[in-house]
């Protein structure tokens, strides 16, 4: 206990000084602020260049490296870590990420709660340190599930808004590609999920590849249905030489009566949520108010 007392006043002394340090070395001046304002800054996407990697980064890129994992297994990481908006190069080091956490929390447990105690060959011990070798194990494929099903929430909700603006300007007379590049740089849309891989499929159009590859690879990439059906409904669109607006607009329809109807449903299963929460907490408290009384009444009547 002492050990772990001792540990605890150092961390929280070193945290305490490295907020300290950290807060005073990057304090800038009113006139830093105020210059840097005026020059634009380029936002740093998925778009564009793959950043330099930091030596934490490189370091988890090594462990992850050594990971033994399937090339299916890869391939599904890969996936998903670009739905969740990052770059696929960034496999091995949230590969990196669950071997260390598998390693450094068992480590952890056992420098701060095991040794202290002389608990090392514990049952009960080294079932938690099972359990938190296969917690740090999990811990990234769950948060990255966790971002993955927001990011694509998010664009199957700006879906329908973003048609609209690619039907206002399917009308004026503008072409598909430059209404793709105007939705994709639109300031309503900006740091959307579905702005930024619009973008990356204009830019991979202007490039040289085709429009179709180009969509069919940003529907693989958001892993959302209805951007499949929307790419779909371009290409068929294209092929059959429809009308572009009206298959626009009424595709967008569609899409707000489903998101409509998905509220309607959420909504509608408020109601047994909160069932559980209701009879747990909430109905013992109105009983106890409400009984109350009259069982103390009752207990002293009988005295």
């Amino acid at each position: 206990m002492l050990y772990l007392l001792i540990a605890s006043i150092f961390i929280s002394v070193a945290l305490l000084t490295g907020t300290i340090l950290y807060l005073f070395l990057t304090r800038r001046s009113v006139v830093q602020d105020r210059l840097e304002k005026l020059v634009p800054k380029r936002e740093a996407t998925r778009v564009g260049i793959t950043r330099e990697k930091t030596p934490l980064q490189s370091f988890l890129a090594r462990a992850g490296d050594k990971l033994p994992t399937s090339p299916k297994e890869r391939h599904k990481y890969t996936q998903y870590l670009v739905a969740a908006g990052y770059h696929r190069e960034s496999l091995f080091i949230f590969l990196g990420c669950k071997f260390m956490l598998a390693i450094a929390l068992p480590l952890l447990f056992i420098l701060l709660v095991t040794l202290p105690k002389g608990m090392v060959l514990d049952s009960r011990m080294l079932l938690i340190e099972v359990a938190l070798l296969i917690g740090g194990f999990i811990a990234p494929s769950i948060y990255l599930q966790r971002k993955v099903s927001l990011r694509t929430t998010e664009i199957f909700h700006t879906l329908p808004d973003i048609l609209d603006l690619l039907t206002i300007c399917v009308e004026a007379g503008v072409s598909i590609d430059a209404a793709l590049v105007k939705a994709g740089e639109s300031p309503q849309f900006k740091g959307n999920p579905l702005a930024e891989e619009l973008k990356l499929a204009s830019m991979e159009i202007r490039a040289g590849k085709l429009r179709s590859e180009a969509l069919k690879d940003m529907a693989e990439r958001t892993m959302v249905d209805d951007v499949k059906a929307f790419v779909t409904m371009l290409i068929q669109t294209e092929r059959f030489g429809t009308s572009l607006s009206q298959a626009l607009r009424v595709h967008s329809d569609s899409l707000r009566t489903k998101r409509r109807q998905v509220a309607e449903e959420a909504a509608a299963k408020t109601s047994i949520k909160m069932l559980f929460p209701l009879v747990m907490f909430v109905f013992p408290a109105l009983l106890i108010v409400i009984l109350g009384p009259a069982i103390i009444t009752i207990m002293k009547s009988f005295k």
